[in-house]
């Protein structure tokens, strides 16, 4: 358990050092609170832009607060996904390249240590940076449209970190596999692009993918009921976690040097 607390502390020490604990909440922040300002003041930035026929009237229908948010949780499922994977993707490829990965592994850890290490590390700098953003965007929510119930909004917390979750790991899960920064950031592009797009067009197949995450948190944001197949969602999301978690510590075992 030291050895395994030490290399935790190592990573979050890193990426203090790396600025990573201060770009990734800001960046998430801005992206997350972008959507109830920008729909919020819609009207005057067409009007602003010009261009328009004197006299015309621009009226939008007012959304609702949980409209907002999932219109938030959609933003950051697109930029925020590719944001989430850029800042893991050098995890471990940048440590085997420049030799600090076979360091650490000459001393007494276990490849299943290091990978914890790296997967919690980055579970707490992902999860609480899309909380901090999420959070704003629950505020600027509440201030500039209407008052949402406070448990579907943590609700719609918990079920989207599925999906951060999964994304992470299959990022580790490349960082594992290939040796090039830009290899390991294309698979884990493709593989939750390609999970994604399958969830859209195979609905009725899909229903397990954890990119449906997004679907079941918006639908609680709107109803307060949990859609269909929501809980096979939760169980397959978090068995495919875990089995591609497995995968990345048989992987990394493998090489015969780091």
């Amino acid at each position: 358990m030291s050895t395994f607390l030490t290399l935790l502390n190592k990573e979050l020490l890193e990426a203090w050092r790396d600025k990573k604990l201060i770009w990734l909440p800001i960046v998430l922040s801005v992206l997350a609170i972008s959507q109830p300002i920008t729909q919020y003041y819609m009207p005057q930035i067409l009007d602003a832009a010009g261009n328009l026929p004197e006299g015309t009237i621009i009226e939008f229908p007012v959304p609702t607060g949980a409209e907002v948010l999932a219109g938030t949780l959609s933003q950051i499922g697109t930029i925020g996904t590719a944001i989430f994977v850029l800042s893991v993707m050098g995890s471990i490829v940048q440590e085997r390249n420049s030799g600090a990965l076979s360091l650490v592994m000459a001393r007494p850890v276990q490849a299943y240590q290091y990978i914890t290490s790296k997967w919690v590390a980055n579970a707490i700098i992902l999860l609480a940076s899309f909380i901090i953003g999420y959070g704003l965007s629950y505020y600027y929510t509440n201030i500039l449209f209407e008052e949402v119930e406070i448990k579907r909004f943590f609700a719609s917390l918990g079920v989207y970190s599925i999906w951060i979750l999964f994304t992470l790991t299959a990022t580790l899960l490349a960082g594992t596999v290939f040796k090039k920064v830009g290899g390991v950031a294309g698979a884990s592009l493709l593989t939750v692009a390609a999970l994604a797009l399958c969830g859209s067009l195979f609905p009725k197949f899909m229903g397990w993918s954890p990119s449906n995450a997004l679907n079941h948190a918006s639908s609680y944001l709107a109803s307060g009921t949990w859609g269909d197949a929501f809980g096979t969602m939760m169980f397959s999301s978090i068995a495919l976690i875990l089995c591609v978690f497995g995968l990345t510590v048989y992987l990394f075992k493998k090489y015969e040097s780091y």
